[in-house]
C-alpha cells in the first residue's frame, strides 16, 4: 500500500514538473520576444545591461536555490547526530555547515546587487516601452523566478520520493 501510495505521489510530481517545465518554454518564448522588443528600442549598451540582467537572474536564483537546499540536508544532517556519530563526521557536517552558510551569504549579496540592477534595467527600460511593455517584462521577470523556484521544489521533491519508495523496496524481501 505505501510503495502504490508512493508511486502515485511521484506520477502527480512528474506531472507536475512537466506542466512546470512547459510553462518554463512558454516563458523563455516571452523571454525571447522581450529580447526583440529591447533590442530594437535600446541603445547597444543598454540592450548589454538587459541582457546581463536576464542572464544573471537565472544563474544567482538557481545558485541561492542550490546552496539553500544543500544546507538544509546538513542540517538534517547535523539533527541526526547522536552518541553514536564519530567526531570526524560532525567535524565535516559542521566544515559543511559553515562553508555552505558563508556561500549562502554571498549568494544573498549577489541577489541584492541583482535587485539593485533590476531597477537600473527597470529605468532604461521605462524610458523606451509603454506602460504595457514595461508591467510585461516585470511579470516575466517575476514568471521565470517563480518557476525556478517551483522547478527547484519539485525536483527535490521527486528526489526525496525517489529515495524513499527505493528504500522501501530495499527494505521488503
Amino acid at each position: 500500500e505505501l510503495i502504490s501510495s508512493l508511486r502515485s505521489k511521484l506520477q502527480t510530481l512528474w506531472e507536475e514538473r512537466e506542466l512546470v517545465l512547459s510553462e518554463g518554454r512558454e516563458c523563455a518564448e516571452r523571454g525571447e520576444e522581450l529580447e526583440a522588443m529591447v533590442r530594437e528600442v535600446c541603445k547597444p549598451n543598454e540592450f548589454e545591461r538587459y541582457m546581463m540582467f536576464i542572464g544573471d537572474l537565472e544563474k544567482v536564483v538557481s545558485l541561492l536555490l542550490c546552496l539553500s537546499s544543500r544546507l538544509a540536508r546538513v542540517q538534517n544532517a547535523m539533527r541526526r547526530i547522536d552518541g553514536n556519530t564519530d567526531a570526524e563526521e560532525k567535524q565535516s557536517l559542521n566544515e559543511r555547515h559553515k562553508l555552505l552558510s558563508r556561500q549562502r551569504e554571498d549568494a544573498k549579496d549577489l541577489k541584492e546587487n541583482l535587485d539593485r540592477r533590476e531597477r537600473v534595467v527597470s529605468g532604461i527600460l521605462a524610458k523606451y516601452l509603454t506602460d504595457q511593455q514595461l508591467q510585461d517584462y516585470r511579470r516575466f521577470v517575476q514568471v521565470k523566478t517563480s518557476l525556478l523556484i517551483e522547478q527547484k521544489d519539485l525536483e527535490e521533491q521527486i528526489k526525496f520520493f525517489e529515495e524513499q519508495l527505493e528504500n522501501l523496496e530495499k527494505s521488503i524481501p
